[in-house]
């Protein structure tokens, strides 16, 4: 039972690689870049683009850049409000218009262009056209703040995730990296992790999750509930089920939410703790989390597995009576089974009734043929166990002759129950049982038979 457990596991909580991460472009600590919300870079506020761009030099302490002129910063405000206005194709010509002078443009000059093109191109949604005005941004490296080419970088490892290119988004997040002076966030190792997840690097995905979580950490807060997530499935791919139980345990703990409850306690299955297996879906069920037919019956089955079959049969009936099981031969199958082992062979009854009345095979006319001889309801037991001989598709039709062999002998049919016991021992798995009824049969019917001479006599 666990292993279907860890596959309806595998099924349910792996996250899909290849799945886009993200949409919205991030740049945190951006400076030289324009600002936006709402996944639209147009703000409609012209005071933005003055704190986007400057026409004086940026100068830091490590690096000059270029100032920029005049007539370039014009333009490429010229540019920005016409987007800005929903012009989209008059901003873009606008900036045509400076690019048809590139190689009179210094390197910083250069740059800001291409990083317009960039947002403009991804205002309108056009990823690649983004992306390649990105990677010329930073090609200008040299002649550009470190802040800029810092936060296009960044901006390009978001874009290539969306593009699901996480080879190049893992570059281009190490050049960010490498060339940022602070230490990372716990969200980076978080982008970290995704990137490493998408391409099957289970281990530096962990590495870079729990990273996060000790970050946040230490600023007194606990993990997201993505990022236990991406944990959780990670360790799931590299096999390791103890560790995947660890995480859905803190999951439960710290969101509460039905799935985790339910993940938990198939966990529980995998690694071979019984007990807590069912424990943790007893408290779901209580809780009001045990909603669907599957996890229904996994509670019936693990009662059962628990020796506690009264239980399990009660869970499934009510479910049955109140329409949140649907009725199949599978479900009443088990549902006898259920009452049977807990002695109820009374109330099991219905049920293998309703499961032949649907069922295209003699399956359950055989066993309820044995449980109406352990009843000694030996009239129903004959017409039962000929109706599964007759529908056929049961396991051995010599008990069925059996049942109808003692059940004519408990009616004084003693005559019918020989034949019955002859058929019996014509077939191979019956044939011993068979041939013991019969002999007991034949003195039993001797010794009747002289208890009426006797009588006569007298």
């Amino acid at each position: 039972m666990s292993e279907k457990m860890s596959k309806k596991m595998s099924e349910k909580t792996t996250p899909r690689r290849n799945s886009v991460v993200t949409k919205v472009l991030v740049l945190p600590g951006v400076a030289l870049t324009l600002l936006f919300a709402s996944n639209n870079i147009f703000t409609g506020n012209s005071s933005l683009f003055n704190r986007a761009i400057s026409a004086e030099p940026v100068t830091q302490k490590t690096k000059k850049v270029p100032a920029m002129r005049e007539r370039v910063y014009s333009q490429l405000a010229r540019a920005q409000k016409t987007a800005d206005d929903g012009d989209i194709k008059a901003g873009l010509a606008i900036l045509d218009e400076v690019k048809d002078r590139l190689t009179s443009l210094n390197s910083y000059e250069r740059a800001m262009l291409f990083n317009f093109y960039a947002f403009i191109h991804y205002g309108n949604d056009n990823v690649v056209a983004a992306i390649d005005n990105f990677e010329l941004v930073v090609k200008e490296q040299t002649g550009i703040s470190d802040a800029l080419y810092i936060s296009t970088q960044f901006s390009l490892a978001q874009l290539f995730m969306q593009q699901q290119d996480y080879k190049r988004s893992e570059q281009a997040l190490l050049a960010w990296q490498s060339a940022n002076n602070k230490a990372l966030t716990a969200d980076q190792y978080v982008l970290f992790a995704q990137v490493y997840y998408q391409q099957q690097d289970f281990i530096n995905s962990l590495m870079a999750i729990d990273n996060a979580i000790r970050e946040q950490h230490k600023n007194g807060k606990v993990a997201k509930e993505n990022w236990l997530i991406l944990k959780r499935a990670a360790h799931y791919e590299l096999q390791q089920p103890e560790l995947v139980t660890a995480v859905l345990e803190d999951m439960v703990r710290l969101f509460n939410k039905p799935q985790y409850w339910l993940q938990l306690s198939a966990m529980y299955g995998e690694i071979g703790e019984e007990a807590k297996q069912l424990a943790v879906m007893e408290a779901a069920f209580q809780a009001g989390f045990v909603e669907q037919q599957d996890d229904i019956m996994t509670l019936a089955q693990l009662y059962i597995y628990h020796q506690l079959p009264y239980k399990s049969a009660v869970l499934m009936q009510q479910a049955m009576d109140v329409g949140r099981l649907t009725v199949n031969e599978r479900r009443l199958e088990l549902l006898a089974q259920a009452y049977m082992l807990a002695k109820e062979e009374h109330k099991a009854l219905p049920v293998l009734q309703q499961a032949s009345q649907i069922s295209e095979s003699g399956k359950f006319d055989a066993q309820l043929a044995q449980l109406y001889v352990n009843l000694e309801m030996w009239q129903k037991a004959i017409v039962s166990a000929e109706q599964a001989i007759a529908r056929g598709n049961i396991d051995n039709p010599g008990d069925m002759h059996l049942a109808q062999g003692m059940s004519y002998f408990n009616l004084q049919q003693f005559e019918q129950s020989l034949i019955a016991f002859e058929h019996a021992q014509s077939i191979d798995e019956s044939a011993n049982m068979a041939k013991q009824w019969r002999s007991y049969v034949q003195r039993e019917q001797g010794y009747q038979l002289q208890l009426v001479q006797l009588t006569d006599s007298e």
